[in-house]
């Protein structure tokens, strides 16, 4: 005997080239897909001026809908690499892998991710460019991505000056 099916309530079927123009157009940073309790998708434009690491708990799938995004990531050791996705390729990051998904403004990608579970922690690192310091952390759990969580994190930092000050060598990471 089978299990009965859970009742769906909606298949979304998504033009991603027409979801990245009307995001583009909209001058948001992201479009949220859908948001399950165990998946989470959306399409996001990239930031010219991205230069954090963001911890998520979750897997993530990054596919590159238009332009190439530049992936830098950290070793296990520390060290940082950088994974160059070209459009139309796809991606898998491993969870707990501190990565910046660098890519243009005119460029976007489909982002495949695991809803947070309740009491999940995202972590957003900068880094000094100096020295290498850690900067800052901001660390909040994410209830809903609408919300734009990553956009919220830049706008704490950017607006700090003590926040991107290298408490080490002293230099001050500019604002975008």
């Amino acid at each position: 005997m089978t299990a009965p099916l859970k009742s769906v309530l909606r298949m979304p079927l998504v033009n991603l080239a027409e979801t990245a123009r009307q995001l583009a157009e909209s001058g948001k940073q992201v479009s949220v897909l859908w948001q399950e309790e165990e998946s989470l998708a959306f399409v996001a434009r990239g930031r010219d001026y991205r230069s954090e690491f963001h911890i998520n708990p979750s897997d993530e799938v990054m596919y590159q809908v238009k332009g190439e995004m530049r992936l830098h990531y950290l070793t296990p050791e520390g060290n940082e690499e950088v994974e160059v996705i070209p459009e139309g390729s796809v991606i898998y990051t491993p969870a707990g892998t501190p990565h910046s998904p660098r890519f243009p403004s005119d460029a976007a990608a489909l982002i495949i991710e695991r809803k947070r579970r309740p009491g999940e922690i995202d972590r957003f690192q900068w880094f000094c460019s100096g020295c290498r310091g850690l900067l800052h952390e901001e660390q909040f759990v994410v209830g809903d991505y609408r919300d734009d969580p990553v956009s919220q994190a830049y706008r704490r930092f950017f607006d700090s000056e003590e926040l991107r000050t290298c408490k080490q060598c002293g230099q001050v990471m500019p604002r975008p």
